[in-house]
């Protein structure tokens, strides 16, 4: 049985640190996944964040799509529309040079939630926008206490951060970033063109 704590200024859920998956266990769930970028039905799922994304940037902007998985798709979604891309993955893409170069955007994938520092994943990520880039995060939302409780998305023992429309607000004022709500799981988050922020906001997270 996980435990699970709500930050009483974000409203972030997570399980205990104790709780935390292995390095282990996770690889050996990712490695069960079946998604692979021929599959026209998982396409179409990227889609819900490629869409509005792609809608925002200019013509052959330079993208990471950072927790790429196994199977990476959405990055050759955006090649193929005609941008350069980069792919990070702990587990499948290590390379962490990639996370030494600034970018016009990142994409987030079904990934936040595997989060075991939000705040240390959160802030690289951010750090690594180009002014007027652009932060697409995809992930399922906690409505409320109640549905959470039956919810099926944190049966999946590698979930273990949840988000909310309050976290994601408090994050983007923090940020004193442009926040937009493009659909049920997804979301954008605009970084201006002077961007100050003081990084130990972020803290509670």
């Amino acid at each position: 049985m996980r435990e699970y704590f709500r930050c009483c200024t974000c409203s972030l859920v997570f399980v205990d640190q104790k709780n935390l998956p292995t390095p282990e266990t996770e690889k050996r769930h990712y490695d069960l996944h079946e998604n692979h970028p021929e599959d026209a039905g998982y396409r179409r799922f990227l889609s819900r964040l490629f869409t509005p994304m792609n809608e925002k940037l200019s013509p052959s902007s330079r993208g990471l799509d950072f927790g790429s998985g196994p199977g990476p798709t959405l990055s050759l979604m955006f090649a193929e529309a005609g941008h350069s891309m980069e792919i990070y993955d702990p587990f499948y893409a290590p390379d962490q040079s990639v996370l030494n170069r600034r970018y016009d955007f990142i994409t987030v994938s079904e990934a936040v939630e595997h989060f075991h520092e939000p705040q240390r994943e959160l802030s690289l990520l951010w750090s690594l926008l180009k002014p007027q880039g652009w932060l697409g995060i995809m992930t399922k939302r906690v409505r409320d206490l109640d549905s959470f409780r039956n919810w099926h998305y944190k049966q999946d023992p590698t979930h273990v951060c949840f988000f909310s429309l309050k976290t994601f607000r408090w994050l983007a004022d923090a940020w004193k970033a442009e926040l937009i709500i493009t659909g049920d799981d997804v979301i954008l988050i605009g970084k201006r063109q002077t961007q100050e922020y003081d990084i130990n906001s972020l803290n509670d997270v």
